[in-house]
Formats: structure tokens, C-alpha cells, sequence
């Protein structure tokens, strides 16, 4: 009898040439796929190209605006918790790679766990993803060369969550609209009981990661001060912000990431309570 489906989640925006290569790694996985498309604002012209290089069998979600990664997927995993079967769903951005066994490895090592509720797949780049109580979402030496290693939680480049823990824990908070929202998720998973994991050997490459954008400075700092202020508390979060006002001089030289204008409006709509897209 042949296996059932997992459902993965691929949130895309405008990019229908690296959905294409993402589709194509997903179609060569080792278990079967069904794809759940969420289009996160795309123009016309790019929607109606993504829809064209869907395989047979998928779904689609149009959210009409783009509604950031967190708010996307959790579109996905609303349609998946209403109408999909399966005890698990995947969830990946439109330039993922996923090698052609990943998904099969992060399924085998989290069934194997029955409290495992989120689990991702391996960069390859001997790190762990850990959550500090200052610094917020931060990377560690990896301490398993192989298999499930317990991490403070997934990232979202290729997640798989189970339904009980969704359905128990929540889906992610819409306030983070991307970055630093898997941080949030595996905190609240721990605290109700579910364990969260890397796969080692489940690889996942990823090209586009890395771009010192302003957008992505103006979130990281913004959310990671929502990280810390919602699990560790207003004096941590006090210190983390004394330390981002600090790094305004001393990053500057440094960083190809680092923009100023771009940090102090997350600084000024952390104190706002602006929470949301980035502003225009």
C-alpha cells in the first residue's frame, strides 16, 4: 500500500524561478509530497506562473497582500489542520532545497519521538539553533554528528510540525510577520511539553539566505526585542535594548548588515508596540 502524502507549505512571493527549482527538489523527495501553495501578495503575472508549475493533486491559498513568512505559513497550516489528512506538515519558503532524502530523515528521526513536535533540517554548517534569554535567536556548536540533536528550535527554511503540537501550542505569533517567529514557537512548544530538533543529515541548502537588506536589519532587531521581553521579561529585555542602542556605533564599521536608519525605527516601534509588516 502505498504511503500517504505529506503536505509541505511553500510560501511564495513574487519568485516563480526559485519556486520552480523548490517544487523540483520537492517532487524528487524519497517519500511522497503533496504541495500546499500559499501566494503571499505576488503581482498577477508572477501568481499565475507559480500556479502553472504546480504538480497535479496541489493546493492553493491567495492571501492578496504580502503577509510576511509567519502570517503565510500559518494560512498553510490553517488549511492544512481543516482539510488535510496526515500527522505531520512541512513548511519551506519558495527558495529551499531540500536534499532528495531530507523529508524522509526529519519524518523517521520525529516519529520516533513521541513527544517530538517540531523538527528542521541540517544547513551543514556544524550549528545548532538555540534561544539566549539576552540575546535572543542565536547559533551554538552542533553536539550530534548524526540523527535528532535537541535544539531550542526549528527554523523555518524546512520545518515539519505535528498536528497534536499545532493544534495545542498555536500556530506563530502574526506580531513577528517574519524573522525571529521560530524562536517564539519552539519557546512555547518547550514550555507545553513538546520537544524540538535538528536533524543532522537532513540537508537543506538555501542560496539567497544571506542579504544585508535594511528590511531584515529593521525585524531583527525589532522581534528580537519582542523575543526577550515576551520569555525572559522586561529587565532582559531592558539590557537587550541598552545593548542594540550601543551597537548603532559600534557596528557600523563593521557590519555589511548593519543600518542605522533602519535600527532606529525598530528601536522606536519596539517602544510603540509596533508590531507587524516593516514600514514602507
Amino acid at each position: 500500500m502505498a504511503a500517504s502524502p505529506t503536505t509541505v507549505v511553500v510560501v511564495h512571493r513574487d519568485r516563480p524561478r526559485l519556486l520552480a527549482a523548490t517544487l523540483e527538489a520537492l517532487a524528487a523527495q524519497t517519500v511522497p509530497v503533496r504541495v500546499l501553495l500559499v501566494d503571499s501578495g505576488s503581482t498577477e503575472d508572477n501568481h499565475r506562473e507559480a500556479l502553472s508549475l504546480l504538480p497535479p493533486g496541489s493546493d492553493v491559498v491567495r492571501m492578496g497582500r504580502n503577509g510576511g513568512f509567519g502570517p503565510s505559513a500559518n494560512a498553510g497550516w490553517r488549511r492544512f489542520l481543516a482539510a488535510h489528512e496526515g500527522e505531520w506538515v512541512g513548511l519551506c519558503p519558495h527558495d529551499a532545497l531540500p536534499a532528495p532524502d531530507a523529508i524522509e530523515r526529519i519524518l523517521a528521526a520525529a516519529r520516533a519521538r513521541p513527544r517530538a513536535g517540531f523538527a528542521c533540517g541540517d544547513y551543514g554548517d556544524g550549528c545548532t539553533p538555540v534561544v539566549d534569554p539576552y540575546f535572543g535567536s542565536i547559533l551554538v556548536p552542533a553536539t550530534v554528528e548524526e540523527g535528532w540533536e535537541p535544539a531550542g528550535y526549528p527554523h523555518g527554511t524546512l520545518l515539519l510540525a505535528r498536528r497534536g503540537a499545532l493544534e495545542d501550542v498555536g500556530l506563530f505569533d502574526e506580531r513577528y510577520f517574519a524573522y525571529c517567529e521560530e524562536a517564539d514557537l519552539g519557546l512555547r512548544a518547550a514550555a507545553a511539553g513538546w520537544e524540538v530538533g535538528l536533524v543532522r543529515g537532513a540537508r537543506v541548502f538555501n542560496p539567497n539566505m544571506s542579504n544585508p537588506r535594511p528590511v531584515i536589519d529593521y525585524l531583527m532587531v525589532r522581534n528580537t526585542l519582542l523575543l526577550v521581553r515576551s520569555h525572559s521579561g522586561r529587565y532582559k529585555a531592558s539590557i537587550r535594548f541598552c545593548i542594540a542602542v550601543a551597537q548603532l556605533w559600534t557596528e557600523r564599521r563593521r557590519s555589511p548588515y548593519h543600518h542605522t536608519r533602519a535600527r532606529l525605527h525598530a528601536l522606536t516601534d519596539f517602544l510603540r508596540g509596533r508590531w507587524g509588516p516593516p514600514p514602507a
